[in-house]
């Protein structure tokens, strides 16, 4: 009897050192880049939503803001950043395209470029809502135009998909500010 008892004791003790290493490794995936391998943990998203908001708000005013006098780059950029936000930014988009705004940027060859300065997010309250402080170049062949640019918006979460990775939807886009801050003048 004796040896049965110690038997089940052994088992039980093996079997819940068993489930617990595998539920340490659950948590931990490992990635291969250049030849070494680099572990990583698996989070929860609410540990992470801020991080990805701003980076979500971050691809879509790139997307949305960059753009070059190439037709097929306006439509791949524009539609990229449709499928992050709704029917406000679709709105706008409309108006841009209706006022010749594209066709303007295509026949003038002018380029536009936008690079962030900050994203903040509230993610204290649902739909999380961000303002986002970002600088604009528009370069024409005789000048450089360089502009503030703020925006602001709500997130909702939506479902991930390989369009939408973040699984968030701008709502409610508007533009703040959009204001020359200088121009620079281009050699011929």
């Amino acid at each position: 009897m004796l040896v049965i008892a110690c038997s089940a004791v052994v088992t039980c003790y093996a079997l819940y050192k068993s489930f617990s290493a595998v539920a340490l490794m659950q948590d931990k995936v490992y990635i291969l880049a250049n030849g070494k391998a680099m572990e990583a943990y698996s989070s929860q998203r609410k540990d992470n939503v801020a991080v990805e908001a701003r980076d979500h708000v971050r691809t879509f005013h790139q997307f949305f803001f960059s753009l070059d006098p190439d037709d097929k780059v306006i439509k791949a950029n524009v539609t990229k950043a449709l499928y992050l936000a709704d029917s406000s930014v679709k709105r706008i988009y409309d108006d841009l395209k209706e006022n010749g705004y594209y066709s303007g940027i295509i026949s003038g060859n002018i380029s536009q470029t936008v690079s962030i300065d900050s994203v903040t997010i509230d993610v204290k309250e649902y739909p999380y809502r961000f303002i986002c402080y970002a600088r604009q170049n528009i370069i024409r062949t005789t000048s450089i135009v360089n502009r503030n640019l703020i925006t602001e918006g709500t997130l909702r979460n939506v479902s991930r998909s390989d369009n939408n990775p973040h699984g968030f939807l701008i709502e409610r886009f508007n533009t703040l500010e959009n204001k020359d801050l200088g121009t620079i003048n281009r050699k011929p």
